[in-house]
């Protein structure tokens, strides 16, 4: 934040070694000066922004006290009373009623602290090593913390605004929000309200549970404190009030949380303007270049899907949890409607094949379809010959698949292939002709007479067996849904009267 060494969470520092990214601002060597990361303050107003925020016009830093082995200054640079950003607001889904808005109270730039090891490098015991290690690598990177008005009632809504907040930063580029890797972390202030028999009411003391990296943790954190506070009360008591704030941490492999310290309040941090910097002026300029650069947000794309594609609240909220996966949906289309397919009809094209043969494969191979390695301009060539009616739907599946492929590879198209020519090569384009047609049909009849019967006298269900059995006879080839109209027409067409005279 206040220095040009590499932040760990960029991709070229991903397998850097333990404090390798440290110089002497990190390190807080004398002599050393602060020097303000502008990009860093410019990703703060976006995600501002985005939440619904005042940007502040004049802000300052502060220096906020403690000690902790991993903070080698002894304190930390951070934002105190003039938030760079404030009174905002994120509409969150609430289960089946109507959106939950839940309000911003601020959202401040620090630097991050390192990080503290308790165990062996590589595996090993706490026992063995005896001590804590320091990795000083994480020291001195921007941090946005996000405060939200205490407007949540569920764990639901909790992971709601979660995603939702990730997805966000994800989309605006701030972060790649991969949550293992410690780039969003999430800390629920949970407490409860207790009416008693007598009607009386208590109030349980806040527990911050700490540092939570995953959303099953978030919820389960949540939940539990929400059902322990009131035997903890039961136990001890103690009711909400100041100095009675406590943190936690959470055990995710017992499920519960584990107290760390009395939590402090702001006074004993002993805030201060930081002489070394000066204050942060945001002219009118300025912000109205940062806010130019705002994309269309996940929540905004979402609604356009639903009303440009008629996509299911399912289907649009799928395409936009990943931003590199709307991205490729976005790609999809256009190279659609260069194929001169109208735009509605595209959209609906490429979510299906990207929520159906994308997702399945995504899920066999744990990664999100934007990295299955097929390209929206492929996915647009199978889809297009789809619409054509060229290819079955299984057909369209397994091109996908093969395009999942790196070209000439084992099992892989030719380079520079098309994609109708792959299709024809492994036999995969559908034949067109009505003779071949009627015959699969007829001899489908034939085969299956009790189904053909069924048809006949109004059990459309049977009609089922009849397709499959001429897509048999097709070997493939046949297009099921010419295939079932060819056989409804067969079987409701009505019988050749045959008349003559004898003398």
């Amino acid at each position: 934040m206040f220095t040009r060494c590499p932040s760990p969470a960029h991709a070229g520092a991903v397998d850097a070694g333990p404090n390798s990214l440290i110089d002497a601002v990190v390190l807080a060597l004398p002599g050393t000066l602060p020097v303000m990361n502008r990009v860093a303050v410019e990703m703060a107003m976006l995600v501002g922004l985005a939440l619904h925020c005042r940007i502040t016009p004049r802000t300052k830093w502060d220096r906020k006290g403690y000690f902790y082995p991993d903070l080698p200054k002894g304190y930390q640079i951070s934002q105190y009373d003039m938030p760079l950003c404030a009174d905002g607001w994120l509409a969150v889904p609430d289960g089946d009623g109507p959106a939950r808005k839940i309000g911003v109270l601020r959202a401040h730039l620090e630097e991050d602290a390192g990080k503290l090891l308790h165990e062996r490098p590589g595996g090993g015991s706490e026992e063995d090593l005896g001590f804590s290690i320091v990795d000083l690598n994480r020291a001195g990177t921007p941090l946005l913390e996000v405060v939200t008005q205490p407007d949540f009632t569920t764990a639901e809504q909790v992971v709601a605004f979660a995603r939702a907040l990730r997805n966000i930063c994800r989309f605006l580029g701030v972060t790649e929000g991969v949550m293992q890797k410690g780039h969003i972390r999430f800390e629920p202030n949970i407490n409860c309200t207790i009416t008693l028999e007598n009607g009386r009411t208590v109030t349980t003391p806040i527990v911050e549970v700490k540092n939570l990296n995953s959303f099953r943790s978030l919820r389960a954190a949540v939940e539990h404190e929400a059902a322990e506070q009131p035997r903890r009360w039961e136990r001890d008591g103690r009711v909400h009030g100041p100095g009675a704030k406590r943190t936690m941490g959470w055990d995710d492999a017992r499920g519960i949380t584990i107290p760390q310290r009395e939590k402090e309040d702001a006074h004993d941090y002993r805030y201060f303007p930081d002489p070394d910097l000066p204050p942060v002026v945001v002219d009118e300029h300025w912000l109205e270049s940062v806010r130019s650069r705002l994309p269309e947000l996940p929540q905004e794309r979402e609604t356009r899907y639903r009303a440009e594609f008629d996509l299911s609240p399912k289907e649009a909220a799928t395409l936009v949890e990943e931003r590199d996966v709307c991205l490729l949906f976005d790609a999809a289309v256009g190279a659609l409607v260069q194929r001169h397919v109208p735009r509605p009809r595209a959209g609906r094209l490429a979510a299906n094949m990207i929520l159906q043969s994308g997702l399945k494969r995504a899920g066999e191979r744990g990664v999100p379809v934007s990295e299955l390695g097929i390209t929206a301009e492929r996915i647009a060539e199978v889809a297009a010959l789809r619409e054509r009616g060229l290819i079955s739907a299984a057909a369209a599946d397994e091109l996908f698949g093969l395009l999942c492929v790196p070209p000439g590879s084992a099992g892989g198209p030719a380079p520079n292939q098309s994609v109708e020519s792959i299709a024809g090569s492994r036999g995969l384009l559908l034949v067109r002709d009505d003779a071949a047609l009627d015959r699969w049909c007829r001899e489908a009849i034939e085969a299956q007479p009790q189904a053909a019967a069924d048809v006949r006298a109004g059990r459309s269900q049977a009609l089922g067996r009849l397709v499959g059995e001429a897509m048999k006879r097709s070997g493939g080839q046949g297009d099921a849904r010419a295939v079932r109209e060819r056989l409804v027409k067969i079987l409701t067409e009505p019988p050749t009267e045959v008349g003559g005279s004898c003398s």
